[in-house]
């Protein structure tokens, strides 16, 4: 995961209030003659003091580059031995002191914290580390503080380094575990819907199918037309039952896919559907379909057709208007139809339960809905329904 621009200014605001923490350190105790600072400061130690300054602020760098703020402090830790010892140009107030600036210190830790190429952070930490030591003039205890300048960083930088590699490589663990405990739940729920479709299958099934038979015989044995009738529109009912029902199975035994799952897009087929059979109806879609969340789709379908259904039944020769606003905070569908020319068609409107409305209302409440029915001022008969475009579900939560 890369950081953000917010992250990365941090970063840098500190790497500079450090550099100008450890410009003014190494300043202070230069002047304090704790390292190679003369007891009577020419404008060559001035100049050396300014050059000094700069290659402490390149500190600021330390992420960026730090094998380049190496190469700047070892060239001006090397450029004071040598003014020191052997050209004599500077001579420090206490001799056979270390010349490196405490900044040797950060610098030292960059090249292997911030993954520099091993083999060239060796060669340049083990460079550094003679430039600081000085063992042409050999001191026990410059050497060894030289030593301890340029080891204790890179030491750090190694435990640093692994303990985030360790913890990044358990992070990554949990994560895999974590994956792994979602897809052994997907997979018992998958297991679960097909155990539930399979005795749904088999009870449901079993029982309409033998109510279409018995319709289907008894269209056969009517003495008159309307029993005829009313037997055939139970046989279909019947079959289209069976039809949704395998459907239904087919979803529970499977993911649901946008091409076989009632939804919004199913809106056009409907109309067609009434159309056909001689109810003229209009299909209004104002906005976008897509804001209409799949569980809200199935919703407004099957509010539709059952509305569909009920026109069929008890307004026959009526004109019907659907209208869908889909919007960014709900779906409205309304659907009015015009007095019918007919009077109801008893073979027909007998053959509901009368809960048809009352189950919709249910199912809308569900997804905290609205329903409204009833009959229009100009005789006809409306149903508004409104529902949120969004509904979440369990699987859009765990995706989330």
């Amino acid at each position: 995961m890369t950081d953000g621009p917010w992250h990365c200014r941090h970063k840098r605001a500190v790497d500079v209030a450090i550099a100008a923490a450890f410009v003014l350190l190494d300043t202070g105790t230069t002047l304090a003659g704790a390292t190679w600072w003369p007891d009577h400061p020419g404008t060559l130690a001035w100049v050396m003091l300014g050059v000094q300054a700069l290659a402490c602020a390149s500190l600021a760098f330390r992420r960026a580059a730090p094998l380049t703020v190496i190469g700047v402090l070892g060239a001006f830790t090397l450029a004071v031995t040598l003014l020191v010892s052997p050209a004599g140009l500077l001579t420090p107030a206490h001799g056979g002191g270390v010349w490196a600036p405490l900044s040797t210190m950060l610098a030292a830790y960059g090249p292997l914290f911030h993954r520099c190429d091993r083999r060239t952070a060796y060669v340049a930490l083990a460079l550094f580390t003679l430039v600081v030591m000085r063992p042409w003039e050999p001191s026990v205890t410059n050497m060894t503080i030289g030593l301890l300048r340029t080891a204790v960083g890179p030491l750090l930088a190694l435990y640093f380094d692994t303990r985030r590699r360790l913890v990044q490589a358990l992070v990554e663990r949990a994560e895999r575990a974590e994956r792994e405990r979602h897809l052994l739940a997907e997979r018992a729920r998958a297991e679960e819907r097909a155990r539930l479709a399979g005795e749904m299958h088999d009870v449901v099934t079993h029982r309409v199918s033998l109510m279409v038979l018995q319709a289907g015989a008894l269209r056969v044995t009517a003495p008159d037309e309307a029993t005829r009738r009313a037997a055939e529109d139970l046989r279909a009912a019947g079959c289209q039952a069976l039809e949704e029902l395998r459907d239904l199975v087919g979803i529970l035994r499977t993911e649901p896919e946008g091409d076989r799952t009632p939804s919004v897009a199913g809106f056009a087929d409907l109309v067609a559907e009434s159309v056909a059979v001689g109810i003229p109806t209009e299909l209004i879609e104002e906005g976008d379909p897509a804001l209409a969340s799949p569980v809200v789709g199935r919703t407004a379908y099957r509010v539709l057709r059952e509305a569909l259904t009920n026109v069929r039944k008890h307004a026959p020769g009526a004109r019907v208007r659907v209208r869908v606003e889909y919007q960014h905070a709900q779906v409205r569908l309304t659907v009015r139809n015009t007095p019918p020319a007919d009077g109801p068609r008893s073979a027909l409107a007998g053959t509901g339960s009368g809960l048809g409305i009352a189950h919709l209302r249910q199912r809308i409440e569900l997804v905290h809905g609205t329903l409204r029915a009833g009959p229009t001022s100009d005789g006809g008969f409306g149903v508004e329904a409104t529902l949120p475009a969004f509904v979440p579900t369990a699987e859009s939560a765990v995706r989330g």
